[in-house]
């Protein structure tokens, strides 16, 4: 619905009014009205108010002409439903702002440079129960895998207790004082690698295990340190919600004694995952839903393929290289089978478009165990299982998921950011069909995400990603092109929105309490200078919020 505004006079902040027909079921609620209002769902033309219940519910929305007290009561700006990120990884985001910032680097003096500056501000950080840690390193920008060595050369960290993540954060990569805490014969282990050339200090997927066995975990006192941090950068970037993809059994416990609590200003639909990653039994993990919205627990992450793996056909730039399976497709199925019964809703990582036929397989064989004697796709509207990075998928597993209606969660950034390589590993043939799909997923209601902290969490840069298939970061497409890359699979404007606010409300089952301006829906909004139609398309990059509401209350305002 496009944006509407009737109002030129701004003044005052509110006002209180009461409200309801009749005095004993009356309440009193907060009216708000701005120039503008986009609902995403009420369809009158004149809407530019709404009153907001003491349960922190929109109550009413409607027009400040149809009632004259309302008609010069209007805050700045233009209102528009809080959005949502479909896939990011909270706790993680919070240790990343408290921690080494890696993304962007391209050598490894640069990265050398950022640790010591850490050190410097961190007095204590690399001692052996505060290990330093880290995002953001990528092997494609520095030219070769980094190795323990790279730390060791360096007097003032070659002692140092260091663990950084790569930056899809399946790998990571630590120093000499972190490898010799483990056996010296370290064998390989199924589904991860333990990189050994050109030395020893990278651990992938199933292989990163082992090493964070060894790591002195932060307590809970660090983790609501890391979990406020998180919260309040993405209030500012205009979040309100978001579903977080893989929370272990202890931090959901952790979860569900803060929310709700002063600090908790984010909606948090959360996957349970394991340290193992693909557990097999859900038992001890309870479904939970706040009846204030703060928290959902009631979906599973299972992992099908790692980063940049798993595919039918070999690499066009590795002969003989296909990747690997985090786990075999019987034992897939059997967890996803598992968890389904036990009425989770099952959302499988796959990345490669072996890893996706396996994971539509197994849910596929889920759904017909759960609902023996209906449809498919009648079973799959009422339990919405998904796949997280839908990605590379075969045409032919393409048509299985439109059929069924399996959920592909997408991150737009990550098609920017693969767009410069992805082609030669894929090959155009297979780039062109099966590829970073955007606009032809749209009738199997696409969630839209970034991935945080893997990607930016602000989410106009991936509606700006959506919508001009360039990087946010540089407005190029591929190789410095002025044009986007492959932008038949780009999104409208429109689009975009509704796939960070209803998209992830139909994923994550609150479509009419979230995700909207409209009576019942949780009272979430943000506040823009000017419509994001009226916004310069390239503005979408640097787009700054004005103010961020939870629950009908202020969680940020920009000085």
């Amino acid at each position: 619905m496009a944006w509407l505004y009737s109002i030129a006079t701004v003044v005052g902040l509110g006002s209180l009014v009461k409200f309801g027909q009749d005095a004993a079921s009356s309440l009193f609620v907060d009216t708000h009205c701005y120039q503008g209002i986009r609902t995403n769902g009420v369809a009158d033309a004149d809407v530019n108010c709404f009153s907001v219940s003491p349960t922190g519910k929109f109550a009413r929305v409607f027009s400040a002409s149809s009632e004259s007290k309302f008609a010069e009561n209007a805050h700045p700006g233009y209102a528009m439903p809080g959005l949502w990120d479909g896939h990011g990884h909270l706790l993680q985001f919070g240790e990343f702002l408290n921690s080494v910032d890696l993304f962007g680097s391209t050598t490894m003096d640069e990265i050398r440079s950022r640790v010591h500056k850490y050190v410097d501000e961190h007095p204590g950080a690399g001692a052996a129960q505060e290990w330093i840690r880290g995002v953001g390193w990528d092997q494609m920008a520095l030219g070769a895998m980094p190795t323990a060595e790279d730390f060791a050369v360096d007097a003032k960290l070659k002692d140092l207790y260091i663990m950084l993540d790569r930056v899809d954060v399946h790998c990571i990569w630590v120093s000499q004082a972190v490898l010799d805490l483990l056996p010296e014969d370290l064998p390989d282990v199924p589904g991860g690698e333990i990189v050994r050339n050109p030395g020893m200090g990278v651990f992938c997927d199933n292989a990163v295990a082992q090493v964070m066995a060894l790591w002195p975990k932060p307590d809970n006192k660090k983790k609501a340190v890391f979990l406020k941090s998180a919260m309040s950068q993405l209030n500012q970037y205009g979040l309100v919600g978001m579903h977080d993809a893989g929370v272990n059994a202890d931090n959901l416990n952790l979860f569900k004694e803060l929310a709700g609590s002063e600090d908790w200003t984010v909606r948090v639909y959360a996957m349970a995952e394991y340290y193992d990653r693909n557990a097999v039994c859900p038992d001890p993990v309870e479904r939970y839903n706040d009846p204030n919205g703060f928290l959902s627990i009631q979906s599973v992450k299972l992992f099908a393929g790692s980063w940049g793996s798993a595919m039918i056909d070999d690499y066009a730039d590795r002969p003989g290289i296909s990747g690997s399976l985090l786990v075999n497709a019987s034992e897939l199925t059997y967890r996803a089978v598992s968890w389904a019964t036990k009425g989770f809703q099952v959302n499988i990582h796959a990345i490669g478009d072996l890893a996706n036929r396996y994971a539509i397989d197994a849910q596929t064989a889920a759904l017909r165990l759960i609902c023996p004697c209906k449809p498919l796709a009648e079973c799959q509207a009422q339990h919405r299982f998904r796949i997280e990075h839908s990605q590379i998928i075969h045409e032919d597993d393409q048509a299985r998921m439109h059929a069924i209606g399996i959920i592909p969660s997408i991150q737009p950034t990550h098609a920017t950011s693969d767009m410069a390589y992805a082609e030669k590993r894929l090959g155009k043939e297979r780039t062109e069909k099966e590829a970073y799909r955007m606009r032809s997923l749209l009738d199997i209601r696409p969630v839209l995400g970034s991935d945080f902290p893997v990607e930016p969490a602000d989410p106009f840069q991936g509606i700006y990603a959506a919508v001009t298939r360039k990087s946010p970061h540089t407005g190029l497409g591929a190789n410095g092109s002025p044009n986007g890359w492959h932008t038949e699979e780009a999104l409208s404007l429109d689009q975009a929105i509704r796939g960070f606010t209803e998209g992830p409300a139909y994923g994550g089952f609150t479509e009419g309490k979230t995700g909207a301006i409209k009576p019942g829906a949780f009272a979430d909004w943000i506040v823009l200078d000017k419509p994001l139609e009226d916004t310069d398309i390239e503005e979408l990059r640097f787009l700054k919020v004005r103010e961020t509401w939870v629950g009908g209350k202020r969680v940020y305002r920009r000085d």
